[in-house]
């Protein structure tokens, strides 16, 4: 069992100092390439711009579109929960029709003239 928690210990050192390496690795690759990416960020700057300013036509022109289908989309869900409920409705306003009618003739009975 003990050799177990050895093993297991080993395996935990090797992937630490790994981890380590790569890290130093990265570290180093990241200082020796930092000119290249400033380099590359410069001379790209201008594309970026150009991408900006396309994306933005893009977006205003896609803006009204994409509000008639969100309102679309609202008519359809408001319909959707509606729909279910008309029968529900109109059993209400048929009762509602029918006592209505009652109180008021009771109250047309009673009140003197």
């Amino acid at each position: 069992m003990i050799e177990l928690a050895v093993l297991a210990c080993a395996a935990m050192l090797l992937f630490a100092v790994g981890k380590l390496v790569l890290a130093a690795l990265k570290v180093v690759l990241w200082i020796v390439l930092l000119p290249l990416r400033l380099l590359v960020g410069i001379l790209l700057l201008p594309l970026l711009l150009l991408k900006a300013l396309f994306g933005g036509v893009l977006v205003l022109l896609a803006a009204p579109v994409l509000v008639i289908a969100m309102l679309a989309g609202f008519i359809a869900l408001a319909a959707a929960l509606v729909v279910p409920l008309v029968p529900v409705l109109l059993v209400v306003f048929v009762v509602w029709l029918v006592l209505r009618s009652r109180s008021a003739s009771t109250a047309t009975q009673l009140s003197p003239r």
